[in-house]
């Protein structure tokens, strides 16, 4: 149980603590830990270098007197055609085990809102394991929060980004 905690913004001084929290999350999502591919440099250059991404993470105790890292939550901006606003794209969301169901993850989607409302984002989204009842159900009865029926998550892996050259109409 922890009594205490808060939650601030990152820094590239953490990024060993964010690397942890992405293992345990890798591990909570039955994944081999060889999917990690990220790395302290990584981090270090994308998140707080070229700020591609941002991350909020909790501690046990007072920002006075951290203690251990409990959670974080790793989030970037996207904009919608539809609205002709930004919107704030949660990608992780991890609360050690020994952390859970003690209000984190709703401090956590506090924070992101005050972010998405400073950010004018017309909404906030997020996928989640379709396995993952916890947090379905976290998500839809606590935070309101609504499915996305009708639409299916796509991906290209490296490989795939590269060969979309093929499809190029410029000629070099």
């Amino acid at each position: 149980m922890v009594p205490h905690f808060h939650i601030r913004q990152a820094t590239a001084d953490d990024v060993d603590t964010i690397l942890k929290l992405i293992i345990g999350l890798a591990t909570y999502e039955n994944e081999p830990l060889s999917t990690v591919e990220t790395t302290p440099d990584l981090l270090r250059e994308n998140i707080f270098e070229k700020h591609y991404a941002h991350t909020l993470l909790a501690f046990e105790g007072t920002p006075e007197a951290p203690g251990a890292p409990l959670g974080m939550a790793l989030y970037f901006f996207n904009y919608s055609t539809w609205t002709g606003r930004p919107g704030l794209y949660l990608e992780d969301l991890f609360v050690i085990p020994e952390a859970r169901n003690v209000g984190i993850g709703k401090a956590f989607f506090a924070e992101l809102g005050k972010v998405a409302q400073a950010k004018n984002c017309a909404r906030l989204d997020w996928s989640v394991l379709t396995w993952n009842e916890p947090s379905i159900a976290f998500y839809e009865k606590v935070l309101g929060a609504k499915r996305m029926d009708g639409w299916m998550g796509m991906r290209l892996d490296e490989r795939g980004i590269a060969e979309l050259e093929k499809f190029s109409t410029r000629n070099e």
